[in-house]
């Protein structure tokens, strides 16, 4: 089951990787046909990813969210979904140019940690120890029915963090792209660009915010404390606070647009220094290979 759930990995990563390309080339070509085929090629590659997920939790006998290449691949199939499903809603294709790319390299970032793996697995195999067994059971703290909570709301904050930073950057560079039929037609005006960017933040914060307080309850009945300011908590509170500023300064200071668009990107740059940054230069109680 490792072989095959490591081969609908790789078919996954080749399927986003052809998105990508499929994507570029409808912005590129501008043929109808070559947005049908990358939504297409979405599709497949989500479904592919969902089985190997699915089949890495059969795998494991447990949800697959509790070490880096686990969080990274549901992090990337996230963004996909997410991603996808703005897509199809707004007829928006050309937000796959921007997104496909960041899930393809999520799903490679997936990929490091799934080579790591496989390389701690021959080790423990090496001097006859059980490396999936290794893997398979989690440290004590791990072994909580508020981890499948947990992650999935996390995972979900994230996917929307994502599609949001996306946004911004397609309102930042929508200036500068020339006035012609394709663009008028395939990509929003800057308002309504500003509008969904928006809604995703708005739908993040809310799992985000859910993510800490069920973090909170789990922290205190693992370790008997709510709060460690641990370095994942502690960046999750900045990140949190990004957004949270967000908010306020567009509900109560009318401040959109420009600006608006500023704080998505920052507030995701931030996203991923939380999971990736703070998990390879800052060591702490959530530090989980």
């Amino acid at each position: 089951m490792m072989s095959a759930e490591g081969i609908l990995f790789l078919i996954t990563l080749i399927l986003y990787f052809a998105v990508t390309v499929l994507y570029f080339l409808y912005v590129a070509i501008k043929k109808p046909l070559l947005s049908k085929l990358a939504i297409r090629a979405h599709i497949a590659a989500l479904l592919v990813h969902t089985a190997a997920i699915v089949l890495r939790g059969a795998l494991m006998a447990r949800l697959p969210m509790s070490n880096q290449y686990e969080f990274s691949t549901a992090f990337a199939w996230a963004l996909a979904l997410v991603g996808l499903i703005f897509i199809l809603k707004f007829r928006f294709p050309v937000l796959g140019a921007f997104s496909a790319p960041v899930t393809l390299l999520l799903t490679l970032y997936a990929g490091l940690q799934k080579l790591n793996e496989l390389k701690t697995i021959a080790a423990y195999e090496a001097i006859g120890v059980n490396g999936v067994d290794r893997i398979r059971n989690l440290m004590p703290a791990l072994r909580s029915s508020w981890l499948g909570i947990h992650v999935s709301t996390v995972i979900i904050a994230y996917g929307a963090f994502g599609v949001s930073f996306v946004l911004s950057i397609i309102f930042l560079l929508r200036d500068r792209m020339k006035e012609n039929g394709f663009w008028d037609s395939h990509i929003p005006k800057k308002e309504k660009l500003d509008v969904i960017s928006y809604r995703c933040v708005s739908l993040g914060i809310m799992f985000l915010t859910a993510t800490i307080m069920i973090g909170g309850i789990w922290a205190e009945n693992a370790w008997g404390n709510y709060w460690t300011w641990d370095p994942k908590e502690t960046w999750a509170l900045i990140t949190w606070l990004i957004y949270l500023v967000y908010l306020h300064l567009r509900i109560r200071r009318g401040w959109n647009g420009r600006t608006a668009a500023i704080f998505g990107v920052v507030g995701f740059i931030c996203v991923l220094f939380t999971y990736i940054g703070v998990n390879t230069l800052l060591p702490g109680l959530h530090s989980y290979k």
